[in-house]
């Protein structure tokens, strides 16, 4: 799941001041209701006081074109309240390094015995965590959104059962869930996004973090490379995109999952998860746990 790529040419951007809850979920939402390669969003917390005591937050949404101001009020509207959305402004955007300046206020993520932390950070991993290190300029996922840390306490959980041989991240993204288990497995890896630029990136966060051998990233929808099919059958997949795309991949990536193999899927909302089992369970696969963070569900199913 993307989490912060700037998309090409970003003119526009649309900003508003909030509350911490508030302000991560609207970010949080705009990120899962565009293309990575469309739209961005970020939150972070500022030096100003709101009205009724707190640190205001700052929230910022980036756009590759002249967003529709009423589409994207309302889906602020939805994730917090209509005053929240009446207050967003719209603009041009000034040229900044708005990646770094919005991952500044991040603090480490602690997910099992996982650790995902940017290089200010380093000091703070302890001698029994997996670090993780994502880097300000390559901040496709920094961890700190509820699906991609439900997803890795869901593979801290099942590691202490199991340990998987062969593995795939489908919609990589910064490769977060890949590097963590290449990191715990020592094994190969594969990933597949359908953004290039995604590949790209988590690629180099690999190597970031001393996996790159071990990371086979590659630019694919689903397993339609046939590399990705190629290597099959895998004992995990990991799948941290959306809702409808889980859905209609869901017999495809049942079709590369051992016989005892386990699924984890992710960005979904409350609201969605009924119909995705509905499309797993189609496919032979049952609800084995279920963890909600921040109002997203993820997901482990298994055969």
């Amino acid at each position: 799941m993307l989490e912060g790529l700037p998309p090409n040419n970003a003119a526009h951007v649309m900003r508003f001041v909030s509350d911490e809850p508030r302000a991560r979920a609207v970010a949080d939402l705009i990120v899962e209701s565009f293309e990575p390669a469309e739209a961005a969003s970020t939150a972070f917390e500022t030096d100003d006081l709101l009205p009724g005591g707190g640190k205001a937050w700052l929230v910022e949404a980036y756009f590759g074109w002249e967003p529709d101001e009423e589409v994207v009020r309302a889906l602020i509207a939805v994730a917090s309240d209509e005053a929240t959305a009446r207050s967003a402004t719209f603009g041009q955007t000034e040229k900044r390094d708005w990646v770094a300046n919005s991952l500044a206020g991040l603090k480490p993520v602690l997910a099992g015995r996982f650790l995902v932390h940017g290089r200010h950070d380093r000091s703070r991993v302890k001698a029994n965590e997996v670090a993780i290190e994502i880097e300000a300029g390559l901040a496709f996922g920094t961890g700190h959104h509820g699906t991609t840390r439900g997803c890795l306490m869901h593979f801290d959980r099942l590691l202490k059962r199991r340990r998987p041989k062969r593995v795939l991240d489908v919609g990589c993204g910064a490769g977060v869930l890949a590097i963590a288990s290449a990191k715990v497995l020592r094994r190969t890896v594969w990933l597949g996004d359908i953004d290039p630029i995604a590949v790209t990136v988590a690629n180099a966060n690999a190597r970031l973090n001393g996996v790159g051998a071990l990371c086979r990233a590659i630019v694919s929808r689903g397993v339609e490379n046939a590399r990705l099919r190629e290597a099959a059958p895998y004992d995990l997949v990991f799948a941290n995109i959306l809702a409808k795309p889980l859905r209609l991949l869901a017999p495809s990536l049942a079709a590369v999952i051992s016989a005892d193999g386990e699924a984890i899927v992710s960005g979904l909302l409350l609201a969605d998860v009924p119909g995705l089992l509905a499309s797993w369970r189609a496919q032979g696969f049952d609800l084995a746990e279920r963890i909600e963070l921040e109002g997203w569900a993820s997901l482990r199913l298994r055969r």
